[in-house]
C-alpha cells in the first residue's frame, strides 16, 4: 500500500469483526475435532459470541402472492463422463 494511503475506519472495524469471528468458529471447530479442550461455560461464551456477530436466518420467512405462484422447471441432464 502507498504511504500515507488510509483505509476507510469502518473498514477496519469490519475487517477486525470478522478475523475475531473466524477466530471463535475455528476454535469452536479445533473443540469439535478433540484438539483442544475446552469447558462448558468457555463453549457457550463462544456460541454467544457467534449469535452476536453472525446473523441468524433462524427467522427468514419466504411468501408469495397465492394468486400468482411462482413456477419451477427442472431439466435432467444426465451425468458427464470424463473422455480422453
Amino acid at each position: 500500500m502507498p504511504r500515507g494511503v488510509r483505509l476507510n475506519p469502518e473498514h477496519d472495524e469490519r475487517t477486525r469483526a470478522k478475523i475475531q469471528t473466524s477466530q471463535i468458529i475455528n476454535r469452536l471447530e479445533s473443540f469439535v475435532s478433540g484438539d483442544v479442550e475446552m469447558s462448558g461455560p468457555q463453549v457457550t461464551a463462544a456460541l454467544g459470541l457467534l449469535k452476536k456477530t453472525l446473523p441468524d436466518l433462524s427467522n427468514v420467512e419466504v411468501s408469495g402472492d397465492p394468486e400468482n405462484p411462482v413456477g419451477l422447471a427442472f431439466t435432467w441432464l444426465p451425468p458427464q463422463t470424463n473422455q480422453q
